[in-house]
């Protein structure tokens, strides 16, 4: 461990050091040297080990392009992963002196090249942006993208400009697409506004004699409820809306022998009306009265119709009102002496919603009244464009939209039919299709900066996968988002369009969406249900939102002490309440509440076996294979996903491994691996990966804990190169732990990355280490990582398609 350690402490030495005005190291000699004395023998020719040829690095110049190369060299040489053992090993001045030489090449770049931001290729929006942005600039409630062809995934993600091609059949569907969505999103002839009618017959209080005529009698004396009334409809049949304004009507005429006027109430119950007061109320007659109490009478009306030749029509406008529970009507008490008026009740009915134009169509149409039409059009598609387009349009966008309205509109079509031809061009326009970022000097290495609507389209298409919102919008128009990074990430990360950061980077990031495609046996995992898939789904999400809605350390994706659950998840990990008390047993700590439905809930872990992403049933189970767990696909996933060290490729002529029962009766998983890992060319890899995979083969294949392979007890010890040693998910989770700068890097690019649209190169590394170092002085919370990726030169900023020469190549 003093020889890992004096390593380590001589690489974090050589990186801080910041030596001015020192000549530029050259590699020429000693590295070289070093190479040829311990690497070149398998790293070189047509086949090298591993597919990594060192035969190229003769010079620093060599070396800078290569950064991420190199930084997996350095490590691999620092813990001892190489040379292999049976190969001469260097010392550890050897090492340290090695090591020096690269870093200082790399710090000596750093220092002397001018900063590069890289260039993001122009890129087309994306499944989920193209359907998320549609939703919020034209307020449309369905998926148009649902029969778009899947996104080309690059670097991990599907949001890489490089990857995101247009097919043809692509353009076909945006062509479909913007067809629908503006029909949908404008009507251009508005359907009449429906009808729900009540018979009377059907009425409550309910009379069970079905067989009644047209109408229904009401005799306010009767001492029966489903006879004297008041009689209501169900407002949820009646349709009363919060979001909508109807007309409550009632047909009847009314059968009296006196000359008095007969006068009925329309009135209403349910939460949060105005309610009559009792008085007014005991205006109102009917055996059914007291159990609708309370009640808003809505007006009184005088019934003059006694026939059913000439039945009466009275009506009350309802205007969006959503706790209606019903809607009624009852006879009006008539003066003293005089007999009440039996009553013919037809239906009791309603009209509506009476705008029957969509919302969208609405807010989109909204203009100023009395203005010539062709000047109302301009209004709405300049206020639509600089939405549409994320940025202001110019004169000339404006006036070919327009045009096509105009000429609709003289070719005698509808305003309407016109401003939807307009958007639909908008929809099939690249300026709509892709995140266009306009440059007057395209071919200029030169670093600067992005204007604020190009910042604003960056934020939120890395934050919420969609359009800027308003407020982005209005601050980008007055130069005022720059200044204002800090408080608009909070904002945007409390939002919950927030969500999508975790839907579309973390789970790629952690690539669990593989687990939606991914079928266990049926046989040696009957347990394993559609209910269950889902839950392990949502386990991560719910898991990760915590993370950033807590703004917790980022160091808790790999150990926290707590979890979320449903009851079928919870069945399945063997957890029985809130408190993570183990199920069939008596609880070790009270206070916990059993998890029941499907419902997730908040559940706190004990053991320290469960906690973090490691050992969540997600990546648990898609690291494996349909009938067995897979110690070297589990371990690939943490080198990749967590430490960001990918193994390269297994080699074309390895055999796979045995399965079946024959097989698994000569031992156990691990053991059976032991003998496959002989390979002399498959040893250095495995080296790293296996060990971290046998740590986790407590887990099955679908992520529950278990005790044996088959008859075999289970072995998690795992060893490293290095001499380090953990037994368990417990014990690799504290290892990972003691690793958490090289996890946080990992998991830094992979934002990045994210965040820009393009893999990274060797001149992002001066901004990573700048957002690494804001993260170690910030206890490495959620908000830190975001912010300061946002505030960084390669997202803040951009150049043309000429590429700066790194300082080792221009001197």
């Amino acid at each position: 461990m003093y020889r890992l350690s004096a390593i380590l402490m001589a690489l974090v030495v050589c990186s801080a050091s910041t030596v001015r005005g020192e000549e530029q190291p050259d590699f020429s000699g000693a590295g070289r040297g070093f190479l040829e004395k311990h690497c070149l023998k398998c790293h070189q020719g047509e086949k090298p080990a591993a597919e990594l040829s060192l035969e190229g690095f003769r010079t620093s110049d060599s070396l800078i392009p290569q950064r991420g190369v190199w930084d997996r060299i350095r490590r691999m040489i620092a813990t001892g992963t190489m040379p292999p053992e049976d190969q001469p090993r260097p010392t550890v001045a050897e090492i340290t002196s090695f090591t020096r030489l690269v870093n200082s090449i790399f710090d000596y770049s750093d220092r002397h090249s001018k900063p590069d931001p890289g260039r993001v290729t122009m890129r087309r929006l994306n499944r989920v942006e193209y359907r998320n942005t549609i939703r919020d600039l034209l307020g449309a409630d369905f998926d148009p993208s649902e029969s778009f062809p899947t996104d080309d995934v690059g670097h991990g993600f599907d949001n890489i400009g490089d990857v995101l091609t247009v097919s043809p059949l692509l353009m076909e569907r945006y062509l479909d697409a913007a067809e629908t969505i503006v029909n949908r999103v404008i009507v251009v002839d508005p359907p009449k506004p429906s009808r729900r009618y009540l018979s009377g017959r059907f009425l409550q209080p309910n009379n069970a004699n079905t067989s009644q005529g047209r109408f229904r009698p009401l005799d306010p004396e009767s001492a029966e409820p489903f006879e004297s009334g008041p009689y209501t409809a169900p407002a949820s049949y009646l349709k009363f809306s919060a979001d909508a304004d109807l007309i409550f009507r009632a047909r009847l005429y009314a059968e009296t022998d006196s000359t008095e006027p007969v006068k009925v109430a329309l009135f209403l119950t349910g939460k949060e009306l105005e309610y009559s007061s009792d008085e007014e109320v005991s205006q109102l007659m009917g055996a059914n009265l007291e159990r609708l109490k309370p009640l808003q009478i809505l007006k009184i009306y005088e019934i003059t119709a006694r026939t059913a030749a000439e039945v009466q029509e009275i009506e009350f406008p309802i205007h969006r009102m959503g706790t209606i529970n019903n809607a009624g009507i009852a006879v009006v008490r008539p003066a003293e002496g005089v007999k009440p008026a039996k009553l013919h009740i037809e239906s009791l009915w309603s009209e509506g919603p009476l705008e029957t134009r969509p919302e969208s169509q609405l807010k989109l149409l909204a203009c100023t009244a009395g203005r010539p039409v062709a000047e109302q059009t301009r209004e709405v598609l300049s206020r639509f464009l600089k939405r549409a387009y994320r940025r202001p349009h110019n004169a000339e966008e404006l006036e070919r939209l327009a045009g096509l309205t105009d000429a609709a509109v003289a070719g005698g079509e509808k305003w309407e039919a016109g401003i939807q031809r307009a958007i639909a061009a908008t929809l099939c326009s690249p300026k709509f299709l892709f995140r266009v970022e306009l440059d007057d000097r395209p071919q200029s290495p030169e670093a600067r900066e992005l204007d604020e609507f190009q910042l604003a389209s960056r934020l939120s298409y890395f934050l919420w996968s969609t359009m800027p919102d308003d407020e982005l919008l209005e601050l980008a128009g007055k130069k005022q988002l720059t200044a204002s990074l800090d408080v608009q990430v909070r904002r945007m990360l409390e939002d919950p369009k927030s969500i999508q950061l975790v839907r579309n980077f973390a789970l790629q990031w952690l690539q669990i969406q593989r687990l939606l495609q991914f079928s266990p046996d049926a046989e040696h995992f009957p347990t394993f249900t559609e209910p269950l898939r889902q839950a392990m789904l949502q386990e991560t999400e719910l898991f990760f939102e915590s993370i950033m809605r807590e703004d917790r350390s980022v160091i808790d994706l790999l150990a926290a002490d707590y979890t979320f659950l449903n009851e079928p998840l919870a069945r399945h990990y063997g957890i029985a309440d809130t408190m993570g008390n183990p199920a069939g047993g008596k609880p070790a700590v009270p206070g916990g509440k059993p998890v029941r439905g499907d419902a997730f809930q908040r559940v706190t872990l004990q053991d320290g076996l469960r906690g973090g992403l490691l050992t969540q049933a997600s990546v648990l189970t898609v690291t494996s294979n349909p009938t067995r767990t897979s110690p070297v696909k589990r371990g690939r996933w943490v080198l990749e996903q967590i430490l960001g060290e990918p193994p390269p490729p297994p080699p074309p002529d390895v055999p796979e491994l045995a399965e079946g029962e024959q097989a698994a009766s000569g031992g156990t998983l691990r053991q059976r691996m032991e003998i496959h890992r002989r390979n002399p060319n498959c040893a250095s890899c495995h080296a790293r990966m296996d060990p971290i995979g046998n740590s986790l083969e407590n887990f099955d294949a679908t992520g529950a804990w278990r005790s044996k392979d088959g008859e075999f007890p289970i072995d998690a010890v795992g060893e490293f190169p290095d001499g380090t040693k953990f037994d368990g998910p417990g014990e690799l989770k504290a290892v990972l732990k003691g690793q958490q700068d090289q996890f946080v890097r990992c998991l830094t690019e992979k934002m990045m990355t994210y965040a820009l649209g393009r893999g990274l190169e060797y001149y992002d590394r001066p901004g990573i280490e700048k957002i690494l170092k804001s993260m170690r002085a910030d206890d490495y919370r959620f908000s830190v990582l975001v912010t300061e990726i946002v505030k960084s030169d390669p997202f803040r900023k951009r150049r043309g398609t000429a590429e700066q020469k790194p300082a080792a190549e221009k001197e």
